[in-house]
C-alpha cells in the first residue's frame, strides 16, 4: 500500500516578525502564428492570377490614358490644320484686297489728275478762234486778227508760199503803210508757232499777215483765258 508523506513544514525565520518573500513566477512566452486562412491564400496557386488581373487593369488604364492623349493630339492637330488653312485664306484675301487697293489708288490718282486738268480747263478754257484758210492774192492784200484782252494767244500759221507775220499795237499804221515798229514779226516764212502773253493784261494788239505774192494761209489760232491781275505789254 502507498505511503503518504506529510508536506514539509514552512521555513520560519529566525528573526522575529519577518517572512521570506517568495520568487515571482517566470513569464510565459506566447508564440504567434499566421492565421491559417491568410497562409492558405498566400500559398494558393490562384494568387498569381490576381497580379495578372491587376497588371491587366493597369495596362487598360494606361491604354485609356494614351487613347485620350491621342484623341486630344488629333483634335489639336485638326484645329491647328484648320487655323493654318484659315490663315492662308486670310493671307490670300489680304493680298487680293491689297492688289485691289493699289488698283483703286492708281485709278484715284488718275481720276484726281483728270479732275485737276478739268478744273484747270474750266478755270482757263482754251477756245479755237481761227481755222479757215485764207488767200492773199496781191502784195497789197493783208489779213488781220485782233488779240483779245486777258487771253494768251497761240499763234499757229502755215502757208504754201512765204508770208510776213507781225504782232503790232493799234497805234502802229502797219496795214496800209507798214510804218512803225512791230512788237514781234516773222518775215518771209511759211511757218509760225508762237505763244503771245502781252495781251493777258492789255487790250491793244492785232496780228497782221502780208505776202509779196499770192499765198494761202492755213491758220490754227486759239486763245486761253489767263487774266493777269497786273497790266502787261504796252499797257504796263
Amino acid at each position: 500500500m502507498a505511503t503518504l508523506t506529510p508536506p514539509p513544514e514552512p521555513a520560519v525565520s529566525s528573526r522575529p516578525g519577518t517572512l521570506e518573500k517568495p520568487d515571482p513566477p517566470a513569464r510565459v512566452r506566447r508564440s504567434y502564428s499566421v492565421a491559417p486562412t491568410l497562409t492558405r491564400f498566400l500559398e494558393s496557386p490562384v494568387r498569381p492570377q490576381w497580379w495578372t488581373i491587376a497588371l491587366a487593369a493597369a495596362l487598360l488604364v494606361a491604354a485609356g490614358g494614351i487613347g485620350l492623349l491621342w484623341a486630344d493630339d488629333s483634335n489639336f492637330q485638326k484645329s491647328a490644320n484648320e487655323l493654318t488653312a484659315q490663315n492662308r485664306a486670310l493671307k490670300s484675301e489680304n493680298e487680293t484686297l491689297r492688289s485691289q487697293l493699289n488698283t483703286t489708288q492708281t485709278n484715284l490718282t488718275a481720276t484726281l489728275g483728270e479732275l485737276a486738268n478739268v478744273r484747270a480747263q474750266l478755270d482757263h478754257p482754251t477756245v479755237v478762234t481761227w481755222t479757215l484758210p485764207q488767200t492773199l492774192r496781191t502784195p497789197n492784200s493783208y489779213l488781220m486778227s485782233g488779240v483779245p484782252d486777258a487771253f494768251t494767244l497761240h499763234l499757229v500759221l502755215a502757208a504754201n508760199h512765204p508770208i510776213s507775220v507781225s504782232i503790232v499795237t493799234l497805234e502802229v499804221n502797219w496795214c496800209m503803210h507798214h510804218s512803225g515798229t512791230p512788237v514781234r514779226s516773222w518775215l518771209n516764212t511759211q511757218r509760225v508757232d508762237y505763244d503771245f502773253h502781252d495781251a493777258e493784261g492789255c487790250a491793244g494788239y492785232v496780228v497782221v499777215i502780208t505776202a509779196a505774192s499770192s499765198a494761202t494761209v492755213t491758220p490754227n489760232v486759239s486763245v486761253t483765258y489767263n487774266p493777269n491781275p497786273n497790266r502787261t505789254g504796252i499797257c504796263a
